[in-house]
């Protein structure tokens, strides 16, 4: 999740998306139906242009991970490095353990 605040609410951004690519064939570019549409909506063209890029990977128009996987990849991830802690942490037990063993069978 990005630490910036999201000014512009999913439905501002889906028509935003929306209006530039059912009316990138009345501009010269795509970023310049982007420029008009960014100031119309008030927002950054970058902005605008990330949030199209965005969509275009989520339907599977533009190659990219889309964000259910990317957020699924994020949790497994996660997952995977606290249950290696976890074995590390019993891996370092036993071995206390057995040591602690030993040395009672000795005395």
């Amino acid at each position: 999740m990005s630490k910036t605040t999201n000014k512009f609410s999913p439905e501002v951004r889906e028509r935003a998306v929306r209006m530039v690519l059912d009316h990138e064939g009345q501009h010269v570019s795509r970023w310049s139906a982007i420029v008009s549409i960014s100031a119309k909506i008030g927002c950054a063209a970058q902005t605008l242009n990330e949030w199209v890029k965005k969509a275009e990977v989520e339907t599977g128009r533009r190659a990219g991970i889309p964000t259910e996987m990317a957020d699924r990849l994020k949790a497994l991830e996660r997952e995977n490095r606290e249950l290696r802690q976890a074995n590390e942490i019993l891996r370092k037990a036993s071995a206390y353990f057995v040591m602690a063993k030993l040395d009672r069978r000795s005395k």
